[in-house]
């Protein structure tokens, strides 16, 4: 079975079929960095990373970009609160946005780029735009003409009229059409770059586009990022390109749905919000993950602290089973390399099906329970090939038990252990045992 992945752009499930071979192009919008992020701005982070990993595991070339906007109103915003620099603001939380996204066991992208470099692209992309009659100039900002774009809403399935209509669209006396957006931005305060136009900084719709397109060329593969950035954002990018370069910028767009907490859409300015930050980094950022990776990826999880329970129930049982049996493995000499292909075309049927990840979660606990079934019957070679081929699908997931090997010191023990009880020396087991609870192995 062929990889197959719902498509928001034309609204279909449709076989991944890559531009150029099996070489994968993918840019996922990144955060604004002026703030901590929350478990709701955690979700496409997770779900990316996953996918990049699941392509790559499929066989695919993948190279995975994702940017950082370091300059906008909130950063500026935040620097004369605080009476210092964008640069510093946004350093200061780039640097924490990172340490988040290991938190919750992502990677980073092969590519970051910054919005600031790229700035005398996004002037001449906006200079393009303005001599095609796409763009024009109003009282020093400069704004795009919807009106010029005849599929304007093909993203978001929206007419022109229902936008027109619509709460979101700001009013600008600027503005030919409520439905327009901006540029360039002329601003007095913060920081600020000259340009044709006056002085002034760019439009966060602009930005993802010219650094998708100096990255990769006219059109991506996989374009991806939050359900809410659907409309405008990813519309008015499309808008852009359509404009530019005349494409869609990307063939696949994938987009993951929100995560509210206790029934309220998670927001900052609402005060209603987990941050990432205080998540332990190891245990509970694990079961995090596990909870957004086994929820269907374009539904909205409705996050509480049962569900998290829920999940940490299920985490510990793997971590528990895991344990047990890599340890007695280890013990006996009979750790195998080998998986179950049975298991893992019945994994990779899942995951081509849209990422049927509730599929994969029965998979893993039937696993699992085949693991401790195995162990009590003493049935090693089961035991060892079910536990490979559980490490492989958790290592595409990226779920990380945090259990290793024991070490030569610790297997000593181990066996020390195991030999007492045989031997029904239970003294010198309790004083092995001893050990091993002190090493946090059994």
């Amino acid at each position: 079975m062929a990889l197959v992945i719902y498509n928001s752009l034309t609204n279909k499930v449709e076989e991944f079929k890559p531009i150029n071979g099996n070489k994968v192009n993918m840019y996922v919008c990144g955060p604004t960095v002026y703030g901590y992020i929350h478990i709701g701005n955690a979700r496409p982070v997770i779900f990316y990373d996953m996918l990049r990993r699941y392509l790559a595991f499929s066989g695919y070339d993948v190279t995975y970009a994702s940017n950082i906007t370091d300059v906008d109103d909130k950063i500026i915003n935040k620097a004369i609160s605080e009476n210092t620099t964008e640069k510093v603001v946004a350093k200061m939380f780039e640097d924490a946005y990172w340490d988040s996204v290991e938190r919750v066991g992502s990677s980073k992208p092969d590519l970051i780029p910054h919005a600031t470099d790229y700035i005398n692209e996004m002037i001449e992309l906006i200079e393009d735009l303005i001599q095609k009659g796409y763009a024009y100039v109003s009282s020093g900002d400069v704004f795009f003409r919807v009106s010029k774009i005849k599929d304007y809403g093909c993203l978001s399935n929206q007419q022109i009229e229902e936008l027109n209509s619509g709460a979101r669209i700001s009013v600008d006396d600027k503005k030919e059409n409520p439905l327009d957006f901006a540029l360039w931005k002329k601003t007095e305060v913060g920081i600020k770059w000259d340009s044709p136009f006056g002085s002034g900084r760019p439009g966060w719709h602009t930005e993802c586009v010219v650094m998708n397109h100096k990255l990769f060329g006219d059109v991506i593969d996989i374009h991806g990022g939050g359900m809410d950035l659907k409309f405008p954002h990813h519309e008015n990018e499309i808008a852009q390109a359509e404009a530019a370069y005349g494409s869609h910028l990307a063939k696949y767009w994938i987009h993951v749905g929100r995560l509210d907490l206790n029934g309220v859409k998670m927001s900052k300015s609402l005060g209603n919000v987990i941050y990432v930050k205080d998540i332990d980094n190891t245990h509970d950022g694990m079961v995090l993950r596990c909870l957004i990776l086994f929820s269907p990826y374009r539904q909205m999880i409705p996050y509480s602290m049962d569900l998290f329970n829920q999940y940490a129930k299920e985490y510990d049982k793997w971590v528990r089973a895991y344990k047990q049996c890599l340890f007695e493995l280890q013990y006996k000499g009979l750790l195998k390399d080998e998986v179950d292909p049975s298991l893992i075309d019945e994994f990779k049927k899942y995951m081509d099906d849209d990422f049927n990840v509730q599929n994969v979660l029965t998979l893993i606990n039937n696993i699992v329970k085949v693991m401790n079934t195995s162990l009590r019957a003493k049935d090693y070679d089961t035991l060892a090939l079910k536990l490979h081929t559980l490490e492989v699908i958790l290592d595409v997931l990226h779920i990380n038990l945090f259990v290793d090997k024991m070490t030569e010191e610790q297997l000593a023990v181990y066996k020390e252990w195991q030999e007492a009880r045989l031997n029904k020396d239970f003294e010198k087991a309790d004083i092995a045992r001893a050990k091993l609870v002190e090493w946090k192995l059994v």
